[in-house]
């Protein structure tokens, strides 16, 4: 049965913070049901294979045997003692992952993860993010930055540019980039724009009669069409550099608006950076930009509330990534519901030694390994399913994620990540069961299919970005709708009975206060306990899912 959807928050100005910022790092921990969080920032995703060893080594003795991919191309150790802080950052230390410690947490930059790979970007862009990291671990007014604040570095294709960063650039044709200022990726809105205002219950609709991306209040073309973020040209080889003084202008606009703004977007209007102070702060440091037309301060984005977005799109499929020539190829594998193994990320270091040493985390809860033979690559996409990974573009599981959920997070409802895979094994093969056709190369894609997230709570901590399929968890059962346009029809299915936890309108109120869901941990709640689905209403379940999924 349907049900009420929740209420999107409104204002005439910008969300202001009230609180410090929590955000976890690999120095402060995270508390969670199942112990101590740590979350290893990973520039770019980019790290060598003795670095992922380490991981390993680190997960092995301090945590609980297994390591989240995040949707920042991060990496999360759990379970942790509360004891173990000291060891987990020597650790890290000697494998050159804790290179400040005062700016461990701000460094969150994502990179296109086949930059350099497959021909397909302008340019190889890897460089941009190991410049920008330096740059943003030498400065210290960057430590002042938020754990939430994002860099996205696009070599032209336009996947990680549809993220919703505070700072992007993109590569172009001509040795030049274009540095973007974010918007609101919930709402479409650009820096210190007015909130917009939605109607009662607003979330996203899939009738005819509410045909989304027509300027409706809350989409891109009602809110960043009338005040678009600035987007300014600069010259390719002071890329890093402008990206990190507009993120430095940002800093110094919060500190003046006494806003405690995390964000770009949550700056008020008065302190916005616009294109006028973004370029002026480039000038001072000898920086020309140019302004680029407002057109392309959108381009490149997953755009809210447009019937033709498939965020998987974006997304480096699972499968062979051929390198120019045919001679070598990368592998590109996803996480079955963004969570692996020691086992199997030990197969994903053995397969990096065998290329050129080195291993990309994605956005998209996924690896990508460059440099093998071609032959080589064939026969470790073999192992890697055998061993459970998703290597195939075709497969149920690509594209299917999951927040912790119980036991791992008190506030959770269900067992989301059980419940996901029951749903899954109940009408497909487990991803543990190879197919038995060769894995779908990554240039060879099935039919489109929008991404799905199960959720504990409210809080949706994690989800994708763009139009995914929502399946939340709640005190009747688990809510099915299509998010990323104005209005949902949701269907309630697959009873999922709990004891405590907290109630949906609390769940909902603390949403309502955590904008940055898509990178946030769970957090101390009541706890409780959650009854098991049972495998007909999974089959249910998955069945509904399923069907929301495909892309007209």
């Amino acid at each position: 049965m349907p049900l009420t959807p929740t209420t999107a928050p409104t204002g005439e100005e910008p969300r202001s913070r009230t609180g410090d910022d929590a955000c976890p790092g690999a120095l402060r921990l995270h508390r969670a049901d199942d112990g101590f969080l740590a979350r290893v920032r990973l520039p770019g995703g980019l790290l060598t294979a003795d670095q992922a060893e380490e991981l390993a080594l680190a997960a092995e003795a301090l945590g609980d045997g297994a390591l989240d991919l995040t949707s920042r191309g991060n990496v999360q150790v759990r379970g942790l003692g509360s004891g173990c802080g000291a060891e987990l950052a020597e650790r890290l230390r000697s494998a050159g992952l804790l290179p400040s410690d005062t700016h461990e947490r701000v460094r969150n930059v994502a990179l296109s993860p086949l930059s350099g790979l497959d021909g397909a970007g302008r340019a190889d862009v890897t460089a941009w993010v190991r410049e920008l990291d330096g740059l943003l671990c030498g400065t210290p007014a960057a430590a002042g930055l938020s754990g939430r604040f994002l860099f996205a570095v696009d070599d032209g294709r336009g996947d990680v540019a549809a993220l919703g960063a505070d700072v992007t650039l993109i590569a172009e044709p001509d040795g030049r980039a274009l540095l973007r200022v974010g918007t609101d990726p919930a709402a479409g809105r650009a820096p210190g724009a007015p909130a917009p205002q939605r109607p009662t219950g607003a979330r996203a609709d899939t009738s005819p009669a509410a045909p989304p991306g027509e300027g409706a209040p809350g989409s891109v073309a009602a809110c960043v069409g009338a005040d678009p973020a600035p987007a300014l040209r600069v010259p390719a080889d002071a890329a890093p550099r402008a990206a990190l003084l507009t993120a430095l202008a940002f800093a110094v606009a919060s500190r003046d608006s006494g806003a405690k703004a995390w964000r770009v977007w949550e700056l008020p209007a008065r302190h916005a950076l616009t294109e006028s102070r973004v370029r002026a702060a480039l000038a001072r440091a000898g920086i020309d930009a140019e302004a680029a037309p407002a057109s392309e301060a959108t381009a490149g984005r997953t755009s809210v509330g447009t019937p033709e977005t498939a965020p998987l799109d974006a997304a480096p499929a699972p499968g062979l990534v051929p390198a120019p020539g045919g001679e070598r190829a990368a592998l590109s594998v996803a996480a079955p519901l963004g969570r692996l193994s020691l086992a199997q990320w030990r197969l994903l270091v053995a397969a990096a030694r065998a290329g050129r040493g080195e291993m990309r985390v994605t956005p998209w809860r996924g690896v990508v390994v460059p440099g093998l033979a071609t032959a080589d690559a064939r026969h470790w996409l073999g192992v890697l399913a055998e061993a459970g990974l998703v290597t195939d573009a075709a497969s149920a599981w690509h594209g299917v994620g999951a927040c912790t959920g119980r036991p791992g997070c008190a506030k959770s409802l269900a067992d989301v990540r059980a419940d996901a895979a029951g749903a899954l094994a109940a009408t497909t093969p487990s991803p543990t069961t190879p197919s038995p056709t060769e894995p779908t190369p990554a240039d060879r894609r099935p039919e489109r299919r929008l991404p799905v997230y199960w959720s504990g709570c409210e809080r949706r901590c994690g989800h994708p970005r763009g139009r995914w399929v929502d399946v939340l968890a709640g005190a009747e059962g688990y809510r099915i709708s299509i998010e990323g346009t104005e209005r949902t029809a949701a269907r309630q299915v697959a009873p999922a009975p709990r004891l405590g936890g907290p109630t949906p309108d609390a769940a909902e109120a603390e949403r309502a206060g955590t904008p940055d869901a898509p990178d946030r941990p769970d957090a101390p709640g009541p706890t409780g306990a959650t009854a098991p689905v049972g495998p007909l209403r999974l089959a249910e379940l998955a069945t509904t899912v399923a069907a929301a999924r495909r892309v007209p």
